[in-house]
């Protein structure tokens, strides 16, 4: 297949070794802490960018989110670890002077952008608490415009100031990242407030496709299934060792996938020449990506989530999670 990259499988994340085809290159990942903006930095590292790592969650602070278990700097120590060379940039995307000066940074010291990856969210502790499973008149009015600013003003922020520095790449991609594609998100998505926020990004890789389309750029919004992020094994209270634990609690939990499964596809999107004529604009899914580059997830599967929940959640299919790995 035209412009495929193939990683291959292993056991530990840390040994996976690649080629290098982004040697050179220059990303930025906002929203890196953890998850699948953390493995996004590290899958693009391997390929050999230099990856500028963003966030609210420092060695010496914490953000709303309340979880100390991981930082940037940790997420840039594991870029470099991985092959590339990660730079923590503490950031938080509402501030325009705080964006701002990151892009100055950056461009003081490549004088361009070649990868922009938006994965700013952080609002997983308001969905939790004040969101799903009620109605947008009963959501603390507060809690549902947060929701928005974490989940599309930041997005808006980042793009609009980022973009002068990308457009100057010879071959610019810009990232979504959210939660469904546009297909699985025609339904409802459990809230007005987590509705809009997760279609959003999709829109804005759309119309961010037409505008990216003369500068030979490109646009594409994704999504990992049902992902295996830290937030999500601490809510089982298992480990990526022993996830599958979990699936006596959470029958669907089965067909999770790592971060890593959405990261080394976007990476092998990353490298791949031909990536506008096959992506720009559209709305992908980690599976979509694993199938058109040949990548594994971490334990060698390639689980396709969102088929399942169409087929079994949505469509009531009798079927095992284990026939969409």
């Amino acid at each position: 297949m035209t412009g495929t990259v193939t990683f291959g499988v292993h056991r530990e994340v840390m040994d996976h070794k690649t080629p290098t085809p982004l040697t050179g290159r220059t990303a930025l990942v906002a929203g890196a802490t953890r998850g699948a903006g953390r493995a996004l930095a590290v899958e693009l590292g391997r390929a050999g960018a230099t990856v500028y790592v963003t966030g609210r969650t420092t060695r010496e602070r914490v953000s709303e989110v309340g979880r100390t278990t991981e930082t940037i700097e940790e997420s840039a120590e594991l870029v470099t670890a991985a092959g590339g060379t990660g730079i923590a940039v503490p950031t938080d995307h509402l501030e325009e002077d705080q964006v701002r000066a990151l892009v100055s940074r950056i461009d003081r010291d490549h004088g361009r952008l070649d990868v922009l990856v938006n994965d700013l969210w952080g609002g997983e502790h308001l969905t939790a608490g004040s969101v799903f499973g009620k109605k947008s008149w009963e959501t603390p009015l507060a809690d549902g415009l947060r929701i928005l600013e974490l989940g599309v003003r930041s997005h808006v922020i980042t793009a609009a100031l980022a973009l002068p520095l990308l457009i100057r790449s010879d071959a610019p991609l810009h990232v979504e990242v959210t939660d469904g594609t546009a297909r699985s998100n025609r339904r409802y998505r459990e809230n007005l407030y987590y509705d809009l926020a997760k279609n959003a990004p999709i829109r804005i890789a759309f119309g961010l496709g037409q505008e990216l389309a003369e500068y030979g750029g490109t646009a594409v919004a994704v999504t990992p299934g049902f992902l295996r992020s830290e937030q999500m094994l601490a809510h089982f209270g298992v480990t990526e060792r022993n996830w599958r634990d979990a699936v006596a609690r959470e029958p669907h939990f089965a067909v999770a996938e790592s971060p890593h499964y959405l990261a080394r596809g976007v990476a092998a999107l990353a490298a791949d020449p031909d990536r506008a004529a096959r992506w720009n604009g559209r709305s992908v899914s980690s599976a979509d990506l694993a199938g058109a580059y040949g990548v594994t997830d971490v334990d060698g599967s390639r689980p396709d989530a969102w088929a399942y929940f169409e087929d079994v959640w949505y469509g009531g299919k009798d079927a095992s999670p284990d026939d969409y790995r």
